[in-house]
């Protein structure tokens, strides 16, 4: 059976582009192997230095996964953190991993450029991500077109380590969805909490009306028709939608002698009733904290008794045994 490993960062609240490129693959993925979904809340402090946010985003980030869907009947489910051989499979991968390799890595270079401050821990950021990977021996890892060098950088690194050591680590596959679209936001760029133009999935009411009201348009006029090709918001609607409403609004638009605040309401709406099932189970599970507790606790468990057995090949393959 194939291990499926993916890890999700709680540096923010999570927004409809964490679900559909990741949580809903993870559903869905479940009963297909064996699938390892962790926080990465050691990743998270590249980005945030606020303890009190963090804990907040990390237990968000649980309830909404667990909301979304996430069985832990069928998944093992843990915070990185509470696993220390997550780090200490980093330290040793960085002393095989060519700094030549991270200075290319384009999340790093994304992130600075935008602002944020070049830490030596974004640099390994890639390194500390082949360790959760490695670390488990997975075999897939469910990445976006646009992650796929994240993967290629893990696979570069097992294999400094196995050409040093003898053959340690498998090399892990990316798993890339076909069928999922790259998720716009606000302004119409990648939907990411780095660029604040997101869409959260638990907003409340009036909140999201709100936000899904601030999407960017052009001007044209309510009487002229419009052209549905390329529009952020009929991306959005696609996602949520049948394709016969997709195309029921494309030809509206093309008709003219209707404004984008109206596509905007239907939009809210269709959204507002997509996630209806899924706040009441968030619900059910915020009346009783403790079975979150319990979750990540056995989760971490698990995922313990497999992390100590890979460190323990590691460390006899480097001498540390």
């Amino acid at each position: 059976m194939q291990r499926i490993l993916t890890g999700i960062q709680p540096s923010g609240i999570l927004h409809i582009g964490n679900y559909f490129g990741a949580i809903r693959p993870i559903v869905e993925m479940q009963g297909r192997g064996e699938v390892f979904v962790f926080l990465a809340d050691l990743h998270a402090l590249t980005s945030l230095q606020d303890p009190a946010r963090l804990r907040d985003y990390s237990r968000m980030a649980a309830l909404d996964l667990l909301a979304c869907g996430l069985d832990p009947e069928r998944t093992v489910f843990w915070r990185q953190s509470d696993v220390p051989e997550h780090s200490e499979l980093m330290w040793v991968l960085s002393t095989v991993t060519p700094t030549g390799l991270l200075e290319r890595a384009h999340a790093y270079k994304d992130k600075v450029a935008r602002g944020q401050s070049a830490n030596a821990g974004l640099f390994i950021y890639p390194v500390l991500q082949a360790a959760d990977i490695l670390l488990y021996d997975a075999d897939l890892v469910p990445v976006g077109k646009d992650q796929k060098q994240h993967l290629e950088i893990t696979r570069d690194v097992a294999g400094k380590f196995n050409e040093a050591y003898g053959p340690v680590f498998k090399l892990p596959e990316p798993d890339i969805p076909e069928n999922i679209a790259t998720v716009p936001g606000l302004d119409g760029q990648k939907m990411s909490k780095s660029y604040g133009n997101t869409i959260d999935i638990f907003m409340e009411q009036k909140a999201l009306r709100k936000r899904i009201m601030g999407i960017v348009t052009d001007s044209t006029p309510l009487e002229a028709p419009k052209d549905p090709e390329g529009s952020y918001l009929i991306e959005l609607y696609r996602l949520f939608a049948s394709p016969e409403q997709v195309e029921e609004m494309k030809a509206s638009f093309r008709a003219g002698g209707t404004g984008y605040g109206h596509y905007k309401q239907q939009l809210f709406e269709t959204i507002w009733s997509y996630f209806a099932p899924v706040r009441q189970r968030r619900e059910e599970l915020l009346a009783d904290p403790d079975q979150v507790d319990e979750i990540l606790r056995r989760g971490g468990a698990r995922a313990s008794a497999i992390a100590r057995d890979t460190m323990d090949r590691v460390r006899t393959a480097v001498g540390l045994r």
